[in-house]
């Protein structure tokens, strides 16, 4: 049996349309495209059902043939979305005052999709985390409400099942797949004390000792959880608004590890700068982040926190893996000019290099094989359209939006996992009327005075890292152990270290180097010898810290004030060698 076609969703100011998916799109036979300007749509998790508002009601069919399942008169949804088993429908409109209504209209709404009746009216001020979380059987459900977890049971809203307090419940992620259902929730710091995440498994929810993993940690104005999809292991990217340091106008970021057998770790980065995107692997076993102040690096991690592989630098701040997770795809969008890097993931293989001018949005089609890239509107409210590629870089249908109009979304429709089995990746550009639009080498600019003359060498402002292959035994060097590994990065670091220290002597204000005789003198004070030893101590682990700091290691909070004490404890050591 052949599989199905998916089905895009196009909104835009024209309206709303269903097309028949790649390699062409046409309309959808059964829907009649509705021309109203749509407020927002969605499918539900299998793809069966379709629901859109178009700013007087807002309606549910099936994608088969679009035979309306319901109609609600909810002219002001902005936000849709279905529970996994299509029971619910939720809907969200912006919250507003009224004289009548001093207090508001609850404007978080849960209908019974077969009837159509109203289950719960809630109020979700906030349009961040505004949808209930389920677990895939629809047995758990998770709202919070006041910085704090309420767990619903078997669709019954009328009571609370559970609850999970703390200081203060910031954000909260239910993992996916099937029971027993975990929760991560977020604490941000206060009062000195650092920002924590930890791991509960419902519904043991009492304090810290029943958490299945604890990672505590300073730096952290907002994090963003990623459960993988056998809910084994969770991500956590914490960020700050500012940089302190000044080195960046993103913030600071740094990536976190937690498993639910209780590991946690954090990822060490090889380049400095933010981390623009993170991506689980469908296969739950790696993960891609794109990482670095530009040229940005890209590297696939194992749940070991160990790099695999390393695609190297470029101009990309975002990684999408196909379905099937046999292809990773490392792009730069937005600020960047939208340069795809199309990669075999079990083959480490660079697929096709394609271009996508101005793309704000990029999603894969669940066959694995075609993606569409999108201008929409307002993040670029001209040249608006989308494109059907093949991911060997061929486009197979093009569609612009007519002036004076504009695209606001495209969206696939979703298919449960196995529909579309894993193909056979290709290398040859696959046949298309419109060509591949493969990225140019760009050439440095060179005046009219020295056009004409033989062109020389240029140098770069950043030299290009070329792709890497770090698993053990593939990278052209001997297969190293964790631990000579872990001494190979220490010895590198000192050497590192030390060409610096030659580059950039000490100030003469700085107490001169301790000779060995010094260091085996002894003052007679069994007290001040051991001061003297303690000293000397701080001050080897803090040449510790500078190694690491220099190799590139982000340093907590503590670690960094060891440094700072530095000075002081050089003079301390003079003072009491002095008094010898």
């Amino acid at each position: 049996m052949a599989p199905p076609i998916p089905l895009l969703a196009v909104r835009g100011s024209d309206g709303t349309s269903l097309l028949c998916g790649p390699p062409q799109c046409e309309q959808h036979s059964a829907f009649q495209r509705d021309g109203r300007s749509s407020r927002c749509l969605t499918f539900s998790g299998d793809g069966t059902l379709f629901g859109w508002c178009n700013g007087h009601s807002v309606s549910v069919v099936k994608c088969a043939d679009s035979s309306v399942v319901s109609t609600f008169d909810l002219p002001k949804t902005a936000l849709m979305e279905f529970s996994p088993l299509k029971n619910i429908l939720v809907t969200w409109q912006p919250y507003t005052k009224t004289q009548g209504c001093p207090q508001g209209e609850a404007n978080l709404q849960l209908w019974e999709l077969a009837s159509g009746r109203l289950i719960k009216a809630l109020y979700q001020k906030k349009v961040d985390s505004w949808c209930p979380s389920w677990s895939e059987d629809e047995k758990i459900c998770v709202r919070s409400v006041n910085n704090e977890l309420h767990f619903f049971e078997n669709n019954d809203f009328n009571s609370i099942a559970n609850k999970l307090h703390m200081q203060k419940v910031s954000d909260f992620a239910l993992s996916p797949g099937v029971q027993p259902s975990k929760v991560a929730v977020y604490v941000p710091g206060s009062k000195g004390a650092p920002s924590f995440v930890r791991l509960y498994q419902y519904p043991v929810l009492g304090g810290p000792s029943a958490a299945l993993a604890n990672k505590s940690f300073f730096k952290a104005d907002r994090v963003s959880m990623q459960w993988n999809r056998k809910a084994s292991a969770l991500l956590v990217t914490a960020s700050t608004e500012v940089d302190k340091t000044g080195a960046s106008y993103y913030g600071e970021q740094t990536l976190h590890y937690l498993a639910v057998n209780g590991e946690t770790a954090l990822v060490q980065l090889a380049k400095n700068g933010p981390i623009y995107d993170v991506a689980w692997s469908p296969n739950s076993t790696e993960f891609c982040v794109v990482y670095g102040f530009m040229p940005a690096k890209a590297t696939v991690f194992n749940l070991k926190c160990d790099p695999v592989f390393d695609f190297g630098t470029g101009p990309r701040n975002a990684a999408y893996y196909s379905p099937q997770g046999h292809i990773l795809v490392l792009a730069g969008f937005g600020n960047l000019q939208g340069q795809m890097e199309v990669w075999d993931v079990k083959k480490y293989k660079q697929v096709s290099k394609p271009q996508a001018a101005d793309a704000t949005h990029f999603s894969w089609c669940p066959d694995g094989e075609h993606i569409v890239t999108a201008t929409c509107s307002p993040r670029l409210r001209v040249g608006n359209g989308y494109k059907i590629w093949h991911y060997t870089g061929s486009v197979l249908h093009r569609q612009d939006v007519a002036a004076g109009s504009e695209l606001w979304e495209v969206r696939w429709q979703p298919f449960a996992d196995g529909i579309f089995p894993e193909r056979a990746v290709k290398y040859q550009a696959a046949p298309s009327e419109l060509g591949t639009t493969q990225a140019t080498p760009t050439q440095a600019y060179r005046p009219p005075a020295l056009r004409h003359l033989p062109a020389t060498p240029s140098s770069k402002l950043h030299e290009d890292e070329p792709p890497q292959d770090l698993r053990s035994g593939l990278s052209g060097d001997k297969s190293l152990s964790k631990s000579a590994l872990k001494n190979q990065r220490k010895r590198e670091a000192k050497k590192a270290a030390k060409q610096e220290a030659k580059v950039e002597p000490e100030p003469p204000s700085c107490p001169a180097p301790i000779t060995s005789s010094q260091s085996e003198a002894s003052s007679g004070d069994p007290e001040t010898d051991k001061k003297i030893k303690n000293l000397k101590k701080k001050l080897k682990a803090i040449e510790e810290l500078k190694e690491q700091q220099a190799s590139g290691k982000v340093l907590q909070k503590n670690q960094l004030e060891k440094i700072q004490k530095e000075e002081q404890l050089l003079e301390e050591l003079q003072g009491l060698q002095v008094a010898q």
